[in-house]
């Protein structure tokens, strides 16, 4: 597979072309971003942690049915994933309340939601992604309505899937957000899933071992991450 020019360059990874039109090479960066970009560091070995958990638990979610757009590891901080057209849509799931819905509703932070919530967002940095909901979606074109049901379906599936993982290796599983594509014509998860992208707690201490450890100045930020990955039985090496 021959690594070709860079398509895209994000806040902490960078998409690369490559000889087969239908798959593209994942860069996972060290760069660590919050608050619309407003705070950036370099955090050595994040881009390799997060590489392997995606992989990690892209593989799990394989296994248990759930089409996404991860091949195979390529590097400690590369992989080879299929091309997607991306729906600028993100699907967060919340089981307790933590971040955005705390501020919105007033919410006492870890208040367990019962049926989880589901909740949509415009992926549009320069708006701030916006709350929106499933009439926007469609009404805007983002996505059919069809499509839109199958990825809640999808969405809710990956969360019972990786609450029970989670669940398993001492960690409450509070929100996440995930995004879709299509390949031929199919709804595929992308992007990645890693502590970037979830709030994690130890289920005894409530200790966050997610990137609000970033966010609000906790500290051992690329030290938490190992330890959920090592919890899971994820190789780092």
């Amino acid at each position: 597979m021959e690594k070709r020019a860079e398509l895209y360059r994000g806040k902490a990874k960078s998409v690369f072309t490559t000889d087969d039109p239908d798959r593209l090479i994942l860069l996972f960066r060290n760069d660590t971003s919050a608050f619309d970009g407003k705070k950036i560091e370099q955090l050595d070995r994040k881009g390799m942690v997060n590489n392997r958990f995606n992989a990690f638990i892209m593989q799990t979610l394989q296994a248990a049915g759930v089409p996404t757009q991860f091949d195979t590891l390529l590097s400690d901080t590369e992989c080879l994933v299929k091309k997607l057209d991306m729906i600028p849509v993100e699907c967060v799931v919340r089981n307790y309340a933590a971040g955005s819905l705390v501020k919105r509703l007033g919410i006492e932070e870890g208040t367990a939601l019962a049926p989880p919530t589901f909740e949509l967002f415009l992926k549009d940095d320069a708006k701030g992604d916006p709350f929106i909901n499933a009439s926007h979606v469609v009404t805007f074109g983002w996505a059919t309505a069809d499509q839109l049901a199958r990825m809640q379906a999808l969405t809710l599936q990956v969360n019972d899937i990786l609450r029970a993982l989670f669940d398993q290796a001492g960690l409450m599983l509070v929100d996440f957000k995930l995004e879709f594509g299509l390949f031929k014509g199919e709804i595929v998860l992308g992007d990645e899933f890693s502590p970037d992208g979830c709030r994690l707690w130890d289920k005894d201490t409530k200790k966050k071992m997610d990137k609000d450890r970033f966010r609000q100045g906790l500290g051992g930020v690329i030290e938490a991450y190992e330890e959920v990955a090592q919890r899971l039985g994820v190789p780092l090496s």
